[in-house]
């Protein structure tokens, strides 16, 4: 079930009363979510069930619901359970015929699309990104031709590195920077993905960061660009790396087809 991602009043009635009528809540960090049963005054008892325990704790849970017993299954903050092994645990009572009853509520993802200000009708969510530049360039082209909003999670440290990768490999799109949402400090930040990789990278930010940008544009948003007639005319000029940067830019295709396609056409002159 969904908890509440920095406000406390986010969690829903149906989400209280869960939480007061099961046998035990299973959450990430009992600090975290004792917090949140103390606002309310709830006193079920809670197990930690994360990343280093899961093996060992999962048997344990699903012996209590073989049993008939009634488990709740929480994050540290909203949905969908990140970086978390609670898909497993859905996964073994599916498999057991045991009954998943999701309790819906707050979503970073979620929330910062609605206030990006971005299309909300095709959507894209993938998570953290790598930490390593190349890898995570890769994974960016992976999903520069999607027709479709994306949304990321960040850390402060990357956020500018990460503007900056999405702004080469993606081109100059539309993109807002959600951060703390729900919190006393929620700030969105709306501007060109190179214009927000400067301002990152002069300012220094703190915070849970959500990143949403503009998907890829339909064909038919703008005039066709012949891509091949693009590079011959910056190879003139440019060296291949260089040519390749500008025309992914302008065309909106994958840098390494770009980069791909011209090689070729230097070396065929």
């Amino acid at each position: 079930m969904a908890t509440p991602i920095g406000n406390l009043g986010d969690i829903s009635a149906r989400g209280l009363e869960t939480l007061k009528s099961v046998a035990v809540i299973a959450c990430e960090d009992t600090r975290v979510t004792g917090g949140l049963l103390h606002r309310f005054g709830i006193t079920t008892p809670m197990t930690a069930y994360h990343d280093h325990n899961a093996e060992r704790v999962r048997p344990q849970l699903m012996a209590r619901l073989d049993k008939g017993e009634a488990v709740a299954l929480v994050s540290d903050a909203g949905t969908p359970l990140i970086s978390d092994p609670g898909y497993k645990l859905v996964a073994a009572c599916i498999e057991q015929g045991i009954t998943v009853i999701p309790i819906p509520g707050a979503s970073a993802p979620l929330a910062a699309l609605m206030g990006a200000g971005l299309a909300t009708d095709r959507f894209y969510f993938g998570g953290f990104l790598p930490n390593k530049t190349k890898a995570r360039r890769e994974a960016l082209e992976g999903v520069a031709r999607l027709k479709a909003t994306l949304i990321f999670f960040e850390s402060p440290q990357r956020i500018a590195a990460t503007l900056a990768d999405m702004a080469a490999v993606l081109g100059e799109r539309t993109a807002s920077i959600c951060r703390e949402l729900t919190k006393l400090h929620e700030e969105f930040r709306r501007g060109t993905l190179s214009g927000l990789a400067g301002h990152y990278e002069s300012t220094e930010t703190k915070g849970e960061i959500v990143v949403v940008v503009e998907g890829a544009p339909e064909a038919g948003d703008g005039p066709e660009i012949d891509a091949d007639a693009a590079l011959r005319e910056a190879l003139k000029t440019l060296s291949v790396r260089d040519a390749a940067d500008e025309i992914a830019k302008l065309t909106g295709r994958p840098k390494r087809e770009i980069y791909a396609r011209a090689l070729v056409l230097s070396k065929n002159g």
